[in-house]
């Protein structure tokens, strides 16, 4: 009976996760907007901020699901502001090399990259805290699972979205939950 209700308490708060994850996930996109109004000098600092919400979901996700102390938690939340920035960055890069290829093509390989480079350096800044798993075997399903959602960029550079997108939150929902299940306590 207690593993049964173990393991309804985990679904649950894995659900609740991934609501947040959502949730992040559409304000994402919305950020960029707000930013463009305030007059303030453009940098990567801006793009950092954009990953603000995604950030605040960590470090729940890391006070939540494991015993890391605030200073980790906080540490989590900058080390996934930081990873945005590279995300987004090896995105463009990749882009930018297959410049001849077609536009869906790039896309999807940018996301791939983007994917990829977010989600592996999470893993890396995490798993260095206190109570972040040091082997990498806990961290893979988060690296495939942020590179292949990392792939619905191709999806929403096909329907031209903007201020909305399906990769944000599918991505955001999708690794929060996986980060959860690593930092099981």
């Amino acid at each position: 009976m207690t593993d049964a209700i173990t393991a309804d308490t985990s679904r649950s708060e894995l659900l609740k996760i991934a609501i947040g994850g959502l949730i992040s996930g559409v304000l994402t996109p919305l950020l960029p907007a707000v930013l463009d109004r305030l007059d303030v000098r453009p940098g990567m600092w801006q793009l950092a901020v954009v990953a603000l919400p995604f950030a605040v979901l960590v470090f729940v996700v890391l006070r939540w699901r494991s015993a890391n102390p605030v200073w980790a938690a906080v540490a989590a939340a900058i080390v996934t502001m930081i990873a945005f920035v590279a995300a987004v960055n090896a995105a463009v890069y990749i882009d930018g090399q297959m410049a001849g290829a077609a536009k869906a093509m790039r896309s999807l390989f940018a996301g791939l990259a983007g994917g990829l480079v977010g989600s592996a350096l999470m893993a890396l800044g995490i798993a260095l805290l206190p109570a972040g798993p040091r082997k990498a075997a806990p961290w893979m399903p988060m690296l495939v699972t942020g590179t292949v959602a990392g792939s619905l960029l191709a999806l929403d550079n096909s329907l031209g979205l903007d201020r909305t997108s399906f990769l944000y939150p599918v991505w955001q929902a999708a690794v929060a939950v996986r980060l959860a299940m690593v930092l099981r306590r």
